[in-house]
């Protein structure tokens, strides 16, 4: 067997036969049978529900357990080698990748070229347009600024070892310099530097917890963290509600279920950009004490409002007694993703404990991105923050305009921070319409991502984090596809109930 050159050349993993039957329960029954076959897996791929590198069953072993021929699904996975979404070797099967240099297809008239202007072309417009990112780019002069003067400092540690397991005693400094200026007296013994915020929760959740422990968590939540919590633990979903957060659902969940944590976003949420108010920040760390439950917050946005009034405090300003709140923050939505530096607010034995722990997976953090980070906290903050605010907000606010013109069905609140809207669309499957905007030349991270229990199919979440003439082409791509979803040029009508 072949396959076409690929992204991912060997499987990592694999998907059983009993979670990829329940994958595919709600995909269409088009004709033939084969090609709907193939048309589910891709979607699953693309929206992430079935990861790169996975195996998949064996063709028989599936076949049976779908009802199918054997011939059905052996066509499908041809079908997807063909288009480079699958790979195999004999001995080895057959394991989910992509197509390497995927671009939208060419020949003949596409979907994208029939849009406003020749993807590439003169317009400007690119070909695929990403979406499945909600992360802006470097922030410049600041940036450059930061690094030239990094490097004059680097010298006065070059004589050391260079492993701070713990974090630079200046980055930790100046960490902890804007907890308090947040409103939540800190120490440098509270900070720890990770590399990244997800190392950070990593840090925390294999400290803390068992294989048997439960972890609520906010649904939708950050996909990142929700895999890295079901990893190491039960996730247990807390819905959130329409305006927000549901603290009784949160009370009946810490009763009930007894979680040993609970993670969640509390300043402008990814996916949703919401908020929480203080009186229930106050509040959901009563209950968390009372229950005996560790919250761990995730800050990674809270420095992404769009808007110049007062913001809530920090969760960890209503830990009066200490030890309820560990916060994990991170450079990279503040500044630039490029720069893997994050950090872990805690009581100082805990981030003893999770150094020491450390030295078995990291070690340390990169002291040159550290110091790039400190300059960037100390040095260029509030500029760059007030400059990079009415660009972000007339982003969102050309996005916001192009989902009504192009998509006025959607339905979602304008956030007033973050990086992303949470739109619920028109009844259409978000992992259809991720598959199919992938043949129009948008990629886009349907509602499932961002749960633990398959749900969210209604929704998708737009980041607007590109430019707005960029983003507007993207919306009228999505439309699109989401019309050739629902009247079934890609497949059967895939609306959901």
């Amino acid at each position: 067997m072949s396959s076409p050159p690929s992204v991912l050349g060997t499987p990592r993993t694999s998907v059983g036969t009993a979670q990829l039957v329940r994958l595919l329960a709600s995909r269409p029954n088009g004709r033939p049978a084969y090609r709907s076959l193939a048309d589910a897996l891709r979607t699953l791929v693309l929206d992430g529900r079935v990861p790169l590198a996975a195996r998949l069953p064996a063709e028989r072993e599936l076949a049976a357990a779908l009802s199918l021929s054997r011939t059905t699904v052996t066509a499908a996975y041809e079908a997807l080698r063909a288009e480079g979404f699958l790979a195999s070797r004999r001995g080895s099967g057959s394991w989910t990748t992509l197509p390497a240099g995927r671009e939208v297809p060419s020949a003949g008239i596409s979907p994208v070229d029939s849009c406003h202007g020749v993807p590439g072309g003169p317009d400007g417009a690119p070909r695929v347009i990403d979406l499945g990112i909600a992360s802006l780019p470097a922030p410049e002069p600041w940036l450059s600024a930061a690094v030239a003067a990094a490097a004059d400092e680097l010298g006065g540690y070059l004589g050391s070892h260079g492993y701070f397991p713990m974090g630079l005693p200046v980055l930790r400094e100046a960490v902890a310099r804007r907890y308090t200026e947040r409103g939540v007296p800190t120490t440098p013994d509270q900070i720890l530097v990770s590399n990244g915020a997800a190392a950070g929760l990593s840090l925390v959740l294999g400290q803390l917890l068992g294989p048997a422990d439960r972890v609520a968590v906010d649904s939708p939540g950050y996909a990142n963290a929700l895999q890295a919590v079901q990893r190491v633990a039960r996730p247990v979903p807390v819905a959130l509600a329409e305006e927000g957060w549901d603290l009784a659902a949160w009370a009946r969940v810490l009763r009930e279920a007894a979680p040993r944590l609970a993670y969640l976003i509390a300043d402008f949420h990814n996916p949703t950009g919401r908020l929480m108010p203080e009186e229930q920040r106050e509040r959901l760390v009563s209950l968390a004490r009372a229950a005996g439950t560790v919250l761990v917050v995730d800050e990674t946005m809270a420095e992404t409002a769009l808007h110049d009034g007062p913001l809530p405090r920090p969760v960890a300003a209503y830990d009066r007694a200490g030890g309820t709140v560990v916060a994990v923050g991170s450079a990279g939505k503040t500044f630039w993703g490029g720069l893997r530096i994050g950090w872990v607010r805690a009581a100082p034995e805990l981030v003893r404990a999770i150094a020491a722990q450390r030295s078995s997976t990291d070690v340390a953090s990169p002291v040159l991105e550290q110091l790039v980070v400190r300059r960037l906290l100390v040095d260029h903050l509030p500029q760059l923050l007030a400059a990079r605010r009415p660009r972000v907000r007339a982003q969102r606010d050309a996005l916001v305009a192009a989902v009504r013109e192009h998509l006025p069905g959607w339905t979602f609140t304008v956030p007033d921070g973050g990086l992303s809207l949470w739109a619920r669309t028109d009844g259409v499957s978000g992992s259809g319409l991720a598959g199919a905007a992938d043949r129009w030349g948008v990629r886009v991270a349907a509602g499932p991502r961002f749960g633990v229990d398959g749900t969210l199919e209604r929704f998708v979440r737009l980041p607007f984090t590109l430019p707005a003439a960029v983003l507007r082409e993207a919306v009228v791509r999505l439309a699109g596809a989401g019309g050739s979803v629902v009247s079934g040029v890609d497949g059967e009508d895939v609306r959901v109930a």
